[in-house]
């Protein structure tokens, strides 16, 4: 998932100068919307820091090229789950010159040359395959890795209860593993493990060069089981031993803020949103109601630390606020676009006034939703530029229980505003010391004295 040094993700180009015909967006559509039912093996993936998370799935088309495959007899089992693993990049890559390599060439010489004999020789194989293109959200989930990263959507986790991203996106710290978000009632929470704080080692092994995923499988395990973590809190560095318990993922807290003297805003609804798994739109629709029945007039909706998640959900809670305009496009190497609209079906809250929260842990389908709010005004945003990810991966499972996250497209705002290592550009700062919890949050609206005040009767003004 790249260094620590910049943003993981890179986004939406500049599309192709050239149209696209009209035949190949239906072809492209009539894909889409053909695995939007076809949830077997192949999911859609939009991906944050360490919350893994699935959804749709992007296939391209692609011309057939000039190849003379080996004989099938003469292909061994080891053979036949390399060849899968590339043809699944092969099908479904947004970047159809692969690197700037032959990607049948590459093929024929690894089936030529890698050895194949073993599964874990296999697996190297498939991962040296992978490293060939560049892209570190490109790759290779064992078994349990995969096994891992489908639960994390389903609404619960056998772990600690965090949510993990890079330190870069918190403070700026050079190596490690930063806590984005801790569970509310899980391990980690209970231990006071806070957002912004550095997990240095995991059962004693450094997090200094450690994968992303790696880390996140590291975590979880058996209901139980312990694991033991090397934790620096601001300038102070101590070890805590948390046991594993089943946590349930609950993408959304709320509450209603209401602020003495303020005429129009004098009640605000606060919606945190943590994460987009299966019961994100649902749960932030749930909200909304629930806020509606207190007399609620306009909404904040917290983006902060919100790694990202389900693709789909994110489109969702978009139509949630909007009642029309663009989403977001949809990228390939070639240019061609599908684009997600609002149409008013599923809108509830599309006249409240509103407000939006983000930072530097705000990625991916949190940024499309930041994006989508900003560029149709139907959002004041506030906060820090976003993290900067624009690329969304696809999870294709292969025969033997393994897998692949394969980047399958790029995306662009509805501005087609390119987000690369720069992040959603909020329209206004927050105060340094702004609360990232809602009852701060309800406490720095009501306090006109506290540094971090907001002035509730200014606060949703767009100009």
């Amino acid at each position: 998932m790249a260094t620590s040094s910049r943003p993981l993700f890179i986004s939406a180009s500049a599309a192709s100068s050239a149209s696209p015909s009209r035949a190949c967006l239906r072809r492209l559509h009539t894909a889409i919307s053909a695995l939007h039912q076809d949830g077997k093996s192949k999911h859609f993936m939009s991906t944050g820091f360490g919350r893994m998370v699935l959804g749709m799935v992007l296939v391209m088309s692609i011309s057939a090229a000039s190849y003379t495959a080996p004989s099938s007899s003469a292909l061994t089992e080891e053979n036949l789950l390399f060849l899968e693993a590339w043809r699944a990049v092969d099908r479904a890559y947004y970047d159809k010159s692969f690197n700037g390599q032959s990607w049948f060439r590459y093929r024929e010489n690894a089936l030529r040359n890698e050895p194949m004999n073993t599964r874990e020789e296999t697996y190297a194989a498939i991962k040296k395959m992978l490293s060939t293109l560049d892209d570190p959200f490109t790759r290779f989930l064992e078994p349990e890795k995969l096994k891992s990263l489908r639960s994390g959507t389903q609404g619960a986790l056998t772990g600690v209860g965090l949510s993990i991203g890079y330190p870069m996106a918190i403070n700026g710290s050079p190596s490690g593993v930063a806590v984005m978000t801790a569970t509310p009632g899980g391990p980690a929470e209970k231990a006071g493990i806070l957002p912004g704080d550095i997990i240095l080692a995991i059962d004693n092994r450094s997090t200094e060069d450690m994968d992303i995923y790696d880390a996140a499988e590291r975590l979880q395990g058996p209901e139980g089981s312990s694991v033991d973590l090397s934790i620096r809190s601001g300038p102070s560095t101590r070890h805590v031993v948390l046991t594993r318990q089943t946590v349930t993922l609950n993408p959304v807290r709320s509450r209603m803020c209401e602020i003495p003297g303020a005429k129009d805003s004098s009640k605000i609804g606060y919606i945190k949103l943590t994460t987009f798994n299966q019961n994100a739109a649902e749960s932030v629709r749930e909200a909304i109601k629930t806020l509606r029945d207190n007399n609620v007039k306009s909404f904040v909706l917290d983006l902060r630390n919100n790694s990202g998640g389900l693709f789909p959900e994110g489109i969702q809670i978009a139509k949630i606020w909007m009642d029309k305009g663009v989403i977001v496009y949809i990228c390939d190497s070639q240019g061609v676009r599908d684009i997600y609209e609002a149409d008013g079906a599923d809108t509830i809250a599309a006249s409240e006034p509103l407000v939006v929260l983000v930072n530097k842990g705000t990625a991916s389908a949190s940024e499309i939703l930041a994006g989508a709010l900003k560029d149709n005004k139907r959002a004041v945003v506030y906060g820090e530029p976003t993290y900067g990810k624009g690329k969304i991966q696809s999870v294709f499972g292969l025969s033997d229980g393994s897998g692949l996250a394969v980047t399958v497209a790029r995306y662009e705002t509805p501005a087609h505003t390119d987000i690369d290592k720069v992040g959603v550009i909020p329209d206004r700062p927050l105060p340094a010391s702004f609360p990232t919890d809602e009852d701060g949050f309800c406490s720095c609206l009501r306090d006109s004295t506290a540094p971090c005040n907001l002035n509730a009767a200014q606060l949703f003004a767009k100009s």
